[in-house]
């Protein structure tokens, strides 16, 4: 019930597969629910907590200044772990999590996972784990710069997250 007004108010977290000819990688993103910006991402060939961190510290790197962000992902175990919770806390992050685990409650981070797999082409079977990272790379970069959303008054995320900080 929270009303989003501002980029860096709310994060969205989630992960997501991406297929390579020997197996999965494991796509972590956060989402800026305001702007729709990916504000970050790793892919790890790992579920670990590892590729969570990392997106989280390169969405902190890249947001200097952030105040009153709230961190909102579903149970996932990476995100209920210490560590991660840890970092949260001590950026003074506040914690959010659905209240069961339903893909309706993190919409915003289906709905990012469905666009980048869909119209961006990572639901292909990628040779190795270099030319996923590389595909995933370049559909986040079209994302943030170029697609247009309906909600964002046809504008991209990067437009409204850079004008609305």
């Amino acid at each position: 019930d929270v009303v989003i007004n501002r980029s860096n108010q709310v994060w969205a977290a989630d992960i997501t597969y991406i297929r390579t000819i020997k197996g999965f990688c494991y796509l972590a993103l956060l989402t800026d629910m305001y702007s729709r910006k990916i504000v970050g991402f790793d892919l790890s060939d790992s579920l670990e907590l590892t590729g969570c961190v990392r997106a989280l510290k390169k969405a902190m790197y890249h947001n200097k200044g952030l105040t009153n962000l709230t961190h909102h992902s579903d149970r996932g175990i990476q995100y209920c772990s210490n560590v991660y919770t840890n970092e949260l806390k001590r950026k003074k992050i506040a914690i959010s999590m659905t209240e069961e685990n339903h893909c309706y409650e993190n919409a915003l981070a289906e709905r990012v996972n469905g666009i980048l797999k869909d119209e961006l082409y990572l639901d292909q079977t990628f040779a190795s784990v270099e030319e996923a990272k590389k595909a995933t790379k370049n559909a986040i970069k079209l994302y943030n710069s170029k697609r247009l959303h309906l909600s964002l008054n046809y504008k991209t995320p990067n437009n409204v997250h850079q004008n609305a900080a």
